[in-house]
């Protein structure tokens, strides 16, 4: 009996060990992993890409002004087939020039109000104006520039002076957006894993993250984009995209 007992007291005593050894082990993680999470790196990602236009556009504009409706409509015609004659001499298909529609003004009032030698007086102004566009597809955006320069440069030699503008398409953001983000988380982990080794510790997972707004460096830019000054590429067929990540990693 009395060794039974001591038995019975041996065991007890050591469950009792042993469960208060669990204990402290499980309250030792639990404030391990409690102080483990206020270990943690805030680091930014960059990551920045060029986007390359789709398609140019060269946009031809010029007006005509007057107060007899019809005379200027005549002049208009005439000014806009010169144009596609030349356009068409000098290479360009005419199912790639796109003759968009006139526009007529029609002034209310044919007198302005001006101040001339310190007095008002009424000055006459035309009732009509009339203005034309062309469109035209250019096929190689890489000489667009050049194109459009020439362009201008002849028809101011054959009297037909216009206004001419160059337009580029590029691709939505959307496209691009997931390349960008990767590459951003990418770098972002790069500058955490040294800020670890720098402080003897090891880079864990992701705690929270924060995308930026994607920015746009060029003359032209995306309409689902920001613009911005810094950066700007030269070729004006080439936008920037730039976007910075802020992401939190725990240090273990």
């Amino acid at each position: 009996m009395e060794n039974k007992s001591i038995s019975k007291s041996i065991i007890l005593s050591f469950s009792l060990l042993l469960g208060l050894f669990l204990l402290g082990f499980f309250i030792f993680k639990g404030l391990k992993t409690f102080s483990d999470k206020d270990r943690v790196v805030t680091v930014k990602g960059l990551a920045e890409m060029n986007m390359t236009a789709t398609s140019a556009y060269i946009s031809l504009n010029f007006s005509f002004s007057g107060d007899n409706l019809q005379e200027i409509i005549k002049q208009t015609e005439i000014k806009k087939n010169s144009i596609i004659a030349y356009l068409i001499n000098i290479g360009y298909n005419k199912n790639d020039i796109k003759i968009n529609n006139i526009g007529i003004n029609d002034r209310e009032k044919y007198y302005d109000t001006k101040w001339i030698n310190g007095q008002q007086v009424q000055v006459k102004i035309d009732r009509y104006t009339i203005t034309q566009s062309l469109t035209i597809l250019s096929k190689d955006v890489k000489t667009t520039e050049d194109k459009s320069a020439q362009i201008r440069l002849d028809l101011v030699k054959k009297d037909l002076t216009t206004n001419i503008n160059t337009n580029y398409s590029f691709p939505e953001l959307n496209s691009i957006k997931p390349q960008l983000i990767a590459e951003s988380t990418k770098n972002a982990r790069i500058a955490g894993e040294q800020f670890a080794n720098d402080s003897q510790a090891k880079l864990g997972k992701i705690k929270t993250a924060s995308q930026g707004q994607i920015t746009i460096a060029g003359e032209y830019y995306c309409n689902d984009g920001i613009s911005e000054g810094g950066g700007t590429p030269k070729e004006p067929y080439i936008q920037k995209a730039r976007v910075v990540s802020t992401i939190v990693f725990f240090l273990e």
